[in-house]
């Protein structure tokens, strides 16, 4: 209310002081009534908006009618004078119009400012609250990690133990104890060994997130024989043809890229071990200039791609442990290496169809 009384009032006014200040002119004989009624609308329109315009332009055209077009201090304009008071009109109209667009657009765009402003200050509070979410989530993986570390350091020494009296119990005992006694034991030391495989993965996956990463310039192809030579164990009477393409150099820390190189290498070895001839090629891919993808495809089992996401999960297997053995901590150890080379791994599979796996990486320091 007090903003609309304010914006008619300085219509009123305007078209006030114009008509004083054309009176007064006009006593020296000098005709401003013209310029001094277009500057009045003007203002009103300008800064108060069309409803205070047309006011401004209905009294200015009365007054100008009024004051100054013979007859004087009558509303009747001759014929002579109507072509000058149609302009005057026109002129008026005009600036009221101009003066209503100008202030409708400069109110779209202080609405759009504050729409700005406000989205800023969303964005900006959002990303306080992600910060501080991050932070947050940082510290619990960390308290995660040491948790993980100290329960599995812990408890090496216990599983160590049972494996090494149940050993002794065994052999001392063996003579006295019937078959379903030794089968017992078989099964306890088997536990034992399983256990104790994965007590030393979950180990080596929390020194993963611990371990300060030293990269160089490393060659792919040299740790893609050093994984074939740690896997030979394994590959020892096997008909396996391997097919290993040109690999390129890349940047990262190499004890962790060769550990990469190994898992996916011996998941390649184990999961063609039904077949009568494995085959499993290794290649690269450079998607650009900068960044090689490196594939490790074999012809083994495979797996089902609606689990796809379960694959690199930490103790996540997509086959049981009695067809093929493991922790399920692998892969979860090849994506942490690789995301904390700023890459990222994948997998397509087919069941009975075989398996693909690829990870990206950095060729040089300065990606």
């Amino acid at each position: 209310m007090k903003s609309a009384f304010r914006r008619y009032g300085l219509a009123v006014f305007s078209v006030s002081v114009a008509l004083v200040i054309s009176l007064v002119m006009q006593r020296f004989n000098f005709r401003a009534e013209f310029t001094a009624f277009l500057l009045a609308v003007a203002v009103a329109a300008w800064y108060a908006g069309l409803g205070p315009g047309l006011v401004a332009l209905v009294l200015s055209s009365v007054l100008f009618d009024y004051f100054f077009l013979e007859p004087f201090y009558t509303l009747y304009v001759t014929a002579s004078d109507v072509p000058r008071f149609l302009v005057f009109l026109a002129f008026l109209s005009l600036l009221t119009w101009f003066g209503a667009v100008r202030r409708r657009v400069e109110q779209h765009l202080r609405q759009s400012r504050d729409d700005l402003e406000r989205e800023v200050m969303q964005r900006r509070a959002l990303n306080q609250e992600l910060a501080k979410r991050s932070g947050e989530l940082q510290a619990t993986n960390k308290e995660l990690e040491a948790f993980a570390y100290s329960v599995s350091h812990d408890l090496r020494a216990p599983i160590r133990h049972i494996a090494g009296f149940t050993e002794l119990l065994q052999k001392n005992s063996a003579s006295v104890l019937d078959e379903r006694a030794q089968r017992h034991i078989t099964m306890i030391l088997e536990s034992a060994k399983r256990m104790g495989n994965l007590i030393d993965d979950l180990l080596a996956f929390s020194r993963i997130g611990r371990a300060e990463a030293h990269k160089t310039i490393v060659s792919l192809q040299q740790l893609v024989q050093e994984a074939q030579s740690e896997v030979a164990q394994e590959v020892n009477g096997r008909n396996i043809n391997w097919k290993i393409g040109k690999l390129p150099s890349c940047y990262g820390d190499r004890s962790m890229l060769r550990l990469v190189l190994v898992n996916l290498v011996s998941n390649a070895v184990k999961f063609t071990r039904t077949r009568p001839r494995a085959e499993i090629e290794i290649e690269s891919t450079n998607h650009n200039p900068d960044q090689i993808v490196i594939s490790i495809r074999d012809n083994g089992v495979g797996f089902d791609m609606k689990y796809v996401n379960r694959l690199f999960g930490v103790f996540q297997r997509l086959h049981t442990s009695e067809a093929f053995e493991g922790t399920g901590i692998g892969l979860a150890t090849v994506q942490r290496i690789i995301h904390r080379h700023g890459g990222r791994v994948w997998a397509e599979g087919l069941v009975d169809g075989g398996a693909t796996f690829y990870f990206s990486l950095s060729k040089s320091e300065g990606v």
